[in-house]
Parts: structure tokens; sequence; C-alpha cells
């Protein structure tokens, strides 16, 4: 077994690819923050095979971390030279490789050397993976939220932030200063207009300091959107050992991944930008039409699968795809209430795109695990289940089969499987869930006080009533029950 750095890369076994290019002909262009696994899976990769190609060296990464667990991912990946494998699995494959796009990573305890990197005009694009509730956004409105406490502590120390958006900021800002051109601010999150989003928090920070500052953000900085896709699960100890015992390498935190990925942009990048396009990335004028079908089939899809899984002490992702009950549920709501709500994609048929997810869940090898899928559901719900819930109210369509998603969160956050396996806090407000969920088992509506996660859908009679007769049963019949119950249509 070979521990991984740039000394020992080219020992590796034959059949494991490393970087065709030199450490030392590459330069800084980008700037991420969130150097966790999706991004190591996604747009890393998308640059480490234009690397391979000969081309772009002058837009290497430097990674950025603001969280305390950042230290210790900078820790392990500077221990290995920020070199990162790969490991591509699906049904009948497996593949691993070594990228090194990334030359540098600046952890929260340096934050003047990433404010100086920040000002460099080399740094022509900011990307960020900070998941959905790294936005300081209203939930239910999407809207930005001024009163964040990491807004309004570096909206009164603005030269030394210690947000995401307090760093952008302060860099826009010195850039602006000094004469400089400002960067591209690019989101790869899965986040429905996640460039809007990202301006909307970058200037709306501005506006509490200087609202010229922000005008001038709004008018002179590029936010693209874009869609993102790779599953990607967490990195345990099983897949340190895959890593070991399948291709030698002794690796601290390798990523494993689908063999699938698609990135769609947004072509605004007025500094330039690596010529994506050459490894397949597709750029387009709006984005729009590929987020909601992305975003709701696939995300929405995650969400349906994941708390009826979670429920039913299901481990993987693609057990709760060989599950008739479970997959039962999820064929039904795609067809019936998900898939009417998405736009017409260019190029695109909807139906082989969910044939497409339905596969990708399935894959028995990347090992995603329903835990994952069920995490930051306060998050995640006002992204992807709530709207579609609201869209489909006002095309007087079925809302049966959201409103018992939602009740199967609600069941799930009261802290106990069906077979009274204590299910551990997921969720970054778990303590306010599990009182809601345990109050509502009296009193179903207790659940859609929460104004913050369903806006104006919790007002809905329609939905109110479903909601209220899905938890109802939930505890009544056992969530199988239920379920085979909505698949026969009863």
């Amino acid at each position: 077994m070979t521990k991984l750095s740039l000394v020992t890369v080219r020992g590796l076994r034959a059949d494991v690819p490393t970087p065709r290019y030199a450490r030392s002909a590459l330069s800084q262009g980008i700037v991420h923050f969130g150097v966790g696994n999706f991004h190591r899976a996604h747009l890393a990769v998308y640059l480490d095979e234009l690397f391979n190609m000969g081309l772009n060296h002058d837009w290497a990464i430097i990674g950025a971390g603001v969280m305390p667990s950042d230290e210790v991912m900078y820790e392990k990946l500077k221990s290995q030279d920020f070199l990162t494998t790969i490991v591509e699995q699906d049904a009948n494959y497996s593949a691993a490789r070594v990228t090194g796009p990334m030359i540098d990573f600046i952890p929260p305890s340096q934050r003047q050397r990433l404010m100086a990197t920040l000002a460099d005009p080399a740094i022509r694009i900011v990307s960020l993976t900070v998941t959905e509730g790294g936005y300081m956004i209203n939930p239910a409105t999407g809207k930005f939220d001024p009163n964040h406490p990491a807004l309004q502590r570096d909206a009164q120390n603005p030269d030394d932030p210690t947000s995401v958006f307090g760093l952008i900021l302060h860099g826009l800002k010195s850039r602006k200063a000094m004469g400089l051109a400002p960067y591209t601010v690019m989101s790869c999150d899965n986040v429905p207009h996640n460039g809007v989003v990202t301006r909307n928090a970058v200037a709306g920070l501005a506006r509490l300091m200087d609202p010229k500052l922000a005008e001038w953000i709004e008018a002179s900085v590029a936010f693209p959107n874009a869609m993102v896709d790779r599953i990607t699960p967490a990195t345990s100890d099983r897949e340190r050992k895959i890593a070991s015992d399948m291709f030698g390498i002794e690796d601290n935190w390798p990523v494993f991944c689908e063999e699938f990925k698609q990135w769609v942009v947004e072509d605004h990048f007025p500094q330039g930008r690596p010529e994506f396009e050459k490894v397949g990335a597709q750029f387009v004028s709006d984005v729009t039409p590929f987020e909601y079908m992305k975003i709701r089939i696939l995300n929405g899809g995650h969400a349906v699968i994941a708390y009826p899984g979670g429920l039913l002490d299901v481990h993987y992702v693609h057990e709760a795809m060989e599950h008739p009950l479970i997959h039962g549920f999820f064929a039904k709501v795609e067809q019936e209430e998900i898939i009417p709500t998405v736009l017409p994609v260019p190029n695109t048929n909807l139906q082989d795109y969910y044939k497409l997810i339905d596969r990708r869940f399935s894959n028995p090898k990347i090992g995603d695990t329903e835990r994952r899928l069920c995490l930051d559901g306060s998050n995640r719900q006002p992204k992807f289940i709530v709207p579609v819930i609201a869209d489909n109210l006002k095309a007087g369509r079925s809302i049966k089969g959201l409103a018992l998603e939602s009740a199967l969160w609600c069941r799930y956050c009261f802290g106990t499987t069906e077979s009274g396996k204590v299910i551990e806090p997921n969720d970054p407000v778990w303590d306010r869930l599990q009182a809601l969920s345990r109050k509502a088992k009296d009193d179903p509506l207790e659940w859609l006080s929460m104004a913050d996660i369903y806006g104006d859908v919790a007002e809905e009679p329609a939905f109110r009533e479903a909601f209220a007769a899905a938890l109802t049963a939930l505890w009544t019949k056992g969530t199988a029950a239920v379920l085979e119950d909505y698949i026969a249509g009863r």
C-alpha cells in the first residue's frame, strides 16, 4: 500500500491514472470555499481533465476553509500534498484516479493569507460549495436574511470577516480599491438560482456596510447560475479500506462517487474561465430549465426515498430502491407530482431523465446512505419539496404523495424508527424539529407552524388536510402500511 503524496504518486499501480502535469507548471486562478467531497469529485475533476490535456494551467485551485472542521481537512490534505483519490463506482465498474488541481489550501486560522489571496489579480474566479444551508437566506421566502448572526458579525467587523460572504466581499472591496477587476463568483451548490442567491448574499452584506458598494457589486460582479450533479457520499473507513484493498492507495480522505457527472453553467465570466466545455461542461444562456429538472427530479426524489427508508431501518440508498414499497412510493410521486411541475428542457426527454435517476439511485456500489439523504431537512425541504407542493396546488394537481413525504419527515424527526431504534440528531435545528414532531403526534398541524419552512403552503386547506391525514395514518398504521395504501390508491 502506498501513502499518497507527490513523491509516491508516480509509483502507483499502472491501472490508477495520475496527473499528467507537473505541480510546478500550475499557477493559481480559482479560490474555492468548501473543499468537501462534492467539489473534489466535480469542479476539481473537470479542471484535472483540462490540465491533463495540457490546457489552462493558470487556473489551479486554492482551497479555502472557514469552518472549524476545515482545519482537520487542511491537515489531512496537506499531508498528501493536496492530492485526492477519486474512485468512480457503478454496478459493473470501479476505477480510481488521482487528481491534483488544488495546489494549496488556506485554513480558517490563516484568514489574513486568504484575504491577500482574494486580492491577487491572478484570482479570476471564486467558487463555493457551502451546502444548501450556507447561503444566509430565509428558507421559506428564499430571500437574503440580513439578521443572520454571521452576517451581522461581519457587518460590524468589515476588516476582519469570518464568513464565506464576508471574505468574498472583503476581496471584492480590496480589488475595487486597488483598481483591479472583480473576480467572478460561482456557486456550485444545489440551490435554485444559485448565482442569484449568491449575489443577494454578497450584495446584501455590502448593503449593511455601504450601499454604494452594494450597487457596484450588483452592477459589476458576475454571479453565473449553474446546475451541478454527481452523487458523492460521505467518506468513512469503508471507503478508505476500499481505496487501500482495491487500488493500493492510502488516502486520508478519498472521494467515492458515481461515474456520471453533469455541469450546466451560464456563460458569464468577464475575467475569463477555463475551457470546461472541452471536458463535458455545457454552457448556456439560461440554466433555469436544467436546474428545475435536476433539483426537482433528483433532489426531490432523494427526499421522497429518504424518510421512509430512515423509518424502516434501511441503511443504503440502493437498498431503499430495492424495497418495493419505497421504490413504488418514489415512482408514483415522481410521475404524478414532481415531473408534471418541471419545465421543458432543451434536447431532453424528462421520462428518460427520470429513468436515469432511477438507475443512479439504484447503484449498489456507491455506498450512499439513507442517513445522508435525511440530513438537514430544514434546509432541503423548502428548496426541493415545498415549491413543488406550491406549484401543484396552483395547478389543481394532487399533492397527496408530497404531503405524505412531509409527514414522513415529521415522523422521522420524532427520533425513533418503526422498530424503536433511536435516530441520532440529523439536522442543525434537530431539537426544534423533534419538539414539534412530538407535539404533532397529537396535533399534526403543530408541524406546519414552521412558517420559515412551509411559508404560504402551510395555510393551504388542501395541504393541511392531506398532511394531517398522512401523519395520523403513519402513527396509527405504520410506515409500511401507509406506503402500501398510497401506492394502491387507497
